[in-house]
């Protein structure tokens, strides 16, 4: 028996465990168990004035306010997370992981007085991180390709002529965009 590849070992407990633990918060919001809802405020929150409602309990209650918020959020933890589990699809999930861990963090760190929650996020982030790094020549080359494009130099007439042109088409799409949000 040959000894266990140890970054390739901890790449797959790094996805596992960010797996199992955000499918508990995933499954926690769509069931219910996060966030103050609308309608089902605790008594004391119901009966505070808004200007003496405490960061955490805002926030609780912004958040809690739209259950189709709160079900999008948790399904993308949970479709992110179950992405994790297979190798064809890792750094989709990753990709769409680190946003969402990166926004709680803030969020933590911003309304909440609890150090607990920032940590767990703070480790699940650094988890994702580390599945990238693992991953990093794949990463890179896929950064490459998406970033990489081929560029034939043009004549500065055809490039000026599209330049204008492209202003043109904006100027226009700001046009309809405000009328609507004007008139409609």
């Amino acid at each position: 028996m040959s000894s266990p590849d140890f970054p390739t070992l901890f790449e797959r407990v790094c996805r596992w465990y960010v797996f199992l633990f955000l499918n508990i918060y995933g499954l926690g919001k769509i069931a219910g168990g996060q966030f103050w809802r609308r309608g089902q405020l605790p008594e004391a929150l119901a009966q505070t004035p808004l200007v003496d409602v405490s960061a955490f309990d805002l926030c609780w209650t912004f958040m809690g306010y739209s259950y189709v918020y709160i079900f999008f959020i948790g399904a993308s933890q949970l479709l992110g997370a179950w992405m994790l589990l297979w190798n064809q699809t890792k750094l989709l999930g990753v990709a769409v992981l680190v946003p969402i861990m990166a926004n709680i963090i803030v969020i933590d760190w911003v309304y909440l007085d609890a150090k607990g929650p920032i940590v767990n996020a703070t480790i699940y982030f650094l988890m994702l991180l580390y599945i990238l790094y693992y991953n990093r020549e794949v990463v890179i080359h896929a950064f490459e390709a998406l970033t990489v494009g081929r560029t034939l130099r043009k004549p500065w007439r055809e490039s000026l002529w599209q330049a204008v042109l492209t202003l043109g088409l904006m100027a226009i799409i700001y046009a309809v965009d405000h009328f609507l949000v004007w008139y409609v």
